[in-house]
């Protein structure tokens, strides 16, 4: 089957986790799909690639993303019904190159990551399209804006996150069919398209890749957080982290430890370290040395919906996890992993599991069962490629 993809960001190298959703389906559904990829880059380097792709695609073709803050997004944002998200991403010129495309090669169908790539595909286009949603976006900048420090500008970010809402269900009942992260985003989509096919594909791990690095925990308890700090998310849980949950663990097990790991660091994020006995890491050459040396892994995640990779990274290391319902959502845990929500029980859990090693031994080894049986990258594949098949063939 012909395939066109369309993405808001290159799928390589992994340093977030859309890229390595995007990589690990490519790689897997080469073996029986011819894909072409139409992907956003930010700066000419990325250019540099562009040949690890090409080794699972047939073609691939990059276009420069404007910068966040051009003047041209801020103008478009302002002045047209699209958010500024959605403005960032539309380009005539990659609408014409799709048309192009498709009129050049017989396709079956298009696959969109992200609902804000979708103003590229030409109107005339009558492909089947499937859109994959890898969070709800709307709900992101929601939570975002009611934090936002800067009252007075509430009224104008608000109005940007009702514009999100709108196309991204707009987007959702224009698209042929639908894919979710996670069951509640499922239900959360079934609402507003009802008449509308929304399939789950849950995100995966290379579970070989991360057994192939052997533990090195050090004599003080060291707890691990990971996230890539250009995700709001990340930074909200960060600084929940450090400013009310770490103080109580501190308290009970003064000698402990915490290593902040994540690139694109912000100063404010930088800053935590202030807090003592932190330790923040902005970019690390593998990610799985991280989990060697921390004998836990706690992610406060408040917002943001869609499976987190360092939870199902942790899980697949033998690292055990403590989390919040949000940040172990669309993954079926089965009691490998404890789930908690205030600041309180968080620290409660992770002490428990600094201190007994019984216990974390037993959640390390049901978490990387559960990992190696339901998320590996193949089995997840093969449900894509299940979709493909139905769509296509419709």
């Amino acid at each position: 089957m012909k395939i066109l993809m369309l993405t808001p960001y290159l799928p390589f190298p992994l340093h977030s986790g859309g890229q390595i959703r995007s990589y690990n389906l490519l790689k897997n559904l080469s073996k029986k799909h011819q894909v072409t990829l139409f992907s956003f880059i930010r700066s000419n380097k990325e250019r540099e690639y562009i040949p690890e792709l090409e080794q699972h695609c047939h073609k691939v073709k990059v276009f420069k993303r404007r910068q966040a803050w051009d003047l041209r997004n801020i103008i478009l944002s302002g002045l047209t019904p699209y958010p500024f998200l959605v403005s960032i991403y539309f380009s005539r010129a990659v609408k014409k190159a799709i048309l192009r495309e498709l009129q050049n090669a017989d396709y079956d169908l298009i696959h969109a990551e992200t609902f804000y790539v979708m103003p590229n595909l030409p109107s005339s286009v009558k492909l089947p399209t499937l859109l994959v949603e890898q969070t709800i976006e709307y709900l992101v900048y929601q939570r975002f804006v009611e934090n936002f420090k800067l009252f007075f500008l509430r009224p104008l970010l608000y109005f940007d996150v009702f514009k999100i809402k709108f196309w991204e269900k707009h987007f959702w009942q224009k698209a042929t069919r639908l894919v979710a992260m996670s069951v509640s985003d499922k239900n959360i989509m079934d609402k507003s398209v009802k008449h509308k096919k929304v399939d789950v594909v849950a995100n995966g791990v290379d579970v070989d890749h991360f057994n192939e690095i052997k533990p090195e925990k050090p004599k003080e308890p060291t707890v691990l957080f990971v996230g890539n700090f250009k995700w709001l998310p990340n930074k909200d849980a960060a600084k929940f982290l450090v400013s009310k949950i770490w103080p109580l663990i501190k308290q009970k097990l003064p000698h402990a430890k915490l290593w902040i790991v994540g690139r694109n660091p912000t100063a404010d994020i930088l800053n935590l370290k202030k807090a003592g006995s932190i330790k923040i890491t902005g970019d690390i050459k593998d990610i799985r040395t991280a989990f060697s040396q921390s004998h836990v892994m706690l992610a406060p995640i408040r917002n943001g919906r869609g499976t987190k990779y360092k939870v199902l990274e942790a899980m697949a290391s033998q690292v055990p996890v403590v989390t919040t319902k949000l940040g172990i959502e669309g993954i079926e845990a089965k009691g490998s992993v404890i789930v908690t929500d205030t600041a309180n029980d968080l620290a409660e859990k992770t002490i428990k599991v600094l201190t007994n090693q019984k216990l974390a031994k037993t959640m390390a080894k049901k978490a990387q069962k559960i990992v190696y049986q339901t998320y590996n990258w193949q089995s997840i594949s093969e449900g894509l490629d299940q979709i493909y098949q139905q769509l296509g063939g419709a």
